[in-house]
């Protein structure tokens, strides 16, 4: 499946706006046909075709899937947990946008912090 380059460049842009301490925690993985950024080994944000991939706390999924575009993802025919599809009406300015960045990124810095090393396991 291929995937938006201009949602791909978008998204760039805005990643990068957010300093060198985010961009050094972030690679990028090819996933579900698209594109899933990672920040501290935990997917973060993504691009499926022409939509937004986002991960969204718990606490925070209500309002996700109340705003314009959003839709529980279901990849595999089950809905995923914490993982919202985004239409493109729904990041059409960068303030919401940003608004799903935010989320994916404060999704990843919960779980990168709550992982326990190997050692400790």
């Amino acid at each position: 499946m291929a995937y938006s380059k201009d949602l791909e460049n978008r998204l760039n842009r805005l990643l990068m706006q957010r300093g060198e301490a985010v961009q050094e925690e972030l690679t990028v993985k090819y996933m579900f046909g698209g594109l899933a950024y990672m920040y501290r080994g935990k997917m973060s944000v993504g691009i499926v075709g022409e939509s937004l991939m986002a991960r969204v706390p718990a606490t925070h999924m209500t309002e996700a899937l109340l705003r314009e575009g959003a839709r529980p993802m279901d990849f595999t025919g089950r809905t995923m947990k914490e993982f919202v599809f985004v239409d493109p009406e729904g990041f059409r300015e960068d303030t919401d946008m940003n608004q799903w960045i935010d989320w994916g990124l404060e999704h990843a810095r919960s779980k990168s912090a709550s992982a326990k090393p190997l050692s400790e396991r």
